[in-house]
This record gives C-alpha cells, structure tokens and sequence, in this order.
C-alpha cells in the first residue's frame, strides 16, 4: 500500500499517540473526511484493536492504516513525492485556514502530553494550530485532528 500515490491526497500521520480510543476516533474522522489514509510509527502507538475498531465506527475497515518504521523519515519521503507537510502545534502561530490544504497535504499530530516530537516537528513544512480562547491548553488530539481534517475538506 502506498499512500503517497494519490493525486491530491489528504493523509494524517499520528506521532507516538498511544490511546486506542484517539487512534479509533482520529480514524473515524478521517474516513469521513475522505482522507487517503493514516500513518502511525510501529512502535511506540497503538495497534489497530477491537477497542480501536469499535471507537471507529468500522473505519479502520475502510481506511487504508500504514505503520511506518520512522516516522521523520517518511514524512521526508511524502515531501519528495510532491506533499506539504503540516504539523499541528499550539505554540504555532499560523492557523489552518491561513495555509494551503487544498494540494497533497499531510496533517501530523503529536501524541498524548507530549505533542510532536523534534525530530518530527522539524520535518513539517510548517506549523499550525487550533485558536484557542478558554482556559484549556491544548485540544484532544482526535478533536484537533478533526477540526484540521475538516478544513482541509473545506479548502477543497
């Protein structure tokens, strides 16, 4: 399976999440959106389950899921395959509708507490975050995931 074929693909990569209830529903949502697919580390991230399958509504049935040895490596793949790559930071000072989506587009975020690694966040194109005006810090990452999927959808 190779997701990086697909003419305009929009594709989400999941750095290190580990909750199998965010995988599911990161999944859910990308298979509404219409997403190419979704790309998480070999290690270190939760494994399609039947709690994941079951949080994702069968989406995983209908999602193409690659597990990726490295994830930095394989964003830099994306990269010379013609793909934008778009990190989801909340210390980033550009917002989603300020950016180009509408092309090959990969949308990364970051684990559970810890967000996007370095190593990873230094492979996106850029960085973007989710305005946020109440006193919590950070979204969950599958409601983050779907706000910035849903865009992507909209700018296209």
């Amino acid at each position: 399976m190779d997701l990086l074929r697909g003419e305009n693909a929009l594709l989400i990569a999941l750095d290190q999440v580990q909750d199998p209830r965010n995988l599911g529903a990161v999944a859910r949502s990308a298979e509404a959106a219409g997403a190419a697919g979704l790309v998480v580390p070999e290690r270190r991230a939760a494994a399609v389950t039947p709690v994941v399958c079951k949080t994702s509504a069968g989406a995983v049935e209908h999602l193409p899921i690659a597990h990726v040895r490295n994830l930095a490596d394989w964003l830099g793949e994306a990269k010379q395959a013609g793909f934008w790559i778009w990190g989801a930071d909340a210390e980033a000072r550009q917002a989603p509708w300020d950016v180009d989506l509408a092309g090959p587009t990969v949308l990364v975020l970051g684990g559970e507490g810890k967000g996007l690694r370095p190593r990873v966040a230094a492979a996106c194109d850029g960085l973007v975050a989710l305005p946020q005006r109440g006193q919590i810090g950070s979204l969950n990452v599958s409601a983050a995931a779907a706000a910035l999927l849903f865009e992507a959808v909209r700018q296209r």
